[in-house]
């Protein structure tokens, strides 16, 4: 942008310039030369300066030794040193030391131009190989890798090789994951073309109804895995005995064998009377042992006699 209102074509008049410097491009590192170099003619071009870069320095003819000519040479030289130092202050230290042996901007802006623009030849080959390489995965979503693509293909148009938009959507939906081989195959087989807009809205579309589909799946399923593992739970547990069978199973699963003969407490068949849960006959148990004295004594009277 002019500061004073000068003629920019006019050599006698030095070009003064006002930029705030938060307008300057990034400093060049030698990775994408054409976006700097755009940034970068855009600001010289606010700074009424870009015309420095195609010029050739004026020279003085023979009898052209006034004053004027002398002047206009000198606010030529002075804008294209300007120029000169503008580009090579957008250049990183190390590119700055190569390239300042530059005489002119031009000089300068060209001898970029060949080195870099060459290297951006072979930056073709490689936008393309990594657009033919691009496979989707079903790991990752679907619409990020969409995006990732978009790139691609956003760069490859900005080298200047321009793909119809049919052409990129017959390409998203051909590089789309194995699982969406059946989607796949219904947008190939629809007569209605799309553009890349409509094509995204429909992969958003679907991927929402598989993203809803699998946790409804998820879900399912843990309730079945709940429900079988409670099944086979109460399968494991044993119902527990009452009375004294809960006393007769042994560890390890092994059962005593079961007691056959009388009890001498209630008189009944299959248990022992130390097990027999009805009260102990006290009274019946001394009468037996007073009788049995009797009779030990009675023996032993006739024994004397």
């Amino acid at each position: 942008m002019a500061s004073n209102g000068a003629d920019p074509t006019n050599p006698a008049v030095p070009v003064t310039t006002s930029v705030n410097h938060t307008e300057k491009p990034d400093k060049f590192n030698g990775l994408d030369f054409k976006r700097w170099q755009q940034k970068m003619l855009f600001y010289l071009t606010t700074l009424n300066l870009a015309r420095f870069l195609s010029e050739e320095v004026p020279t003085l003819k023979k009898g052209e030794q006034n004053a004027e000519s002398v002047s206009a040479v000198e606010a030529w030289n002075h804008s294209d040193f300007l120029c000169r130092n503008y580009v090579l202050n957008g250049l990183a230290d190390a590119l700055y030391n190569v390239f300042c042996e530059k005489k002119t901007a031009k000089e300068l802006w060209e001898s970029l131009d060949r080195k870099y623009k060459t290297e951006d030849a072979g930056a073709k080959k490689f936008l393309v190989g990594r657009f033919l390489d691009f496979k989707m995965q079903d790991s990752k979503l679907v619409l990020s890798q969409v995006q990732e693509l978009q790139l691609i293909l956003h760069d490859i148009h900005a080298e200047g090789m321009t793909l119809s938009e049919s052409f990129q959507v017959a390409a998203i939906i051909e590089k789309l994951p194995p699982a969406w081989k059946d989607f796949k195959n219904y947008l190939k087989h629809k007569r209605k073309e799309m553009n890349v807009e409509e094509l995204i809205v429909r992969l958003r579309i679907e991927e929402d109804n598989r993203n809803i589909e699998r946790r409804l799946f998820t879900l399912n399923v843990a309730k079945a895995n709940v429900v079988e593992h409670g099944d086979k739970y109460n399968a494991k547990r044993k119902p527990r005995s009452s009375g004294k069978d809960s006393k007769l199973g042994a560890k390890k699963g092994t059962f005593k064998k079961k007691f056959v003969g009388k009890c001498y407490n209630c008189d009944g068949m299959g248990h022992k009377a130390s097990d027999c849960k009805k009260p102990k006959r006290a009274r019946e148990a001394n009468i037996v042992d007073d009788i049995s004295h009797d009779v030990s004594k009675i023996s032993v009277q006739l024994f004397l006699r």
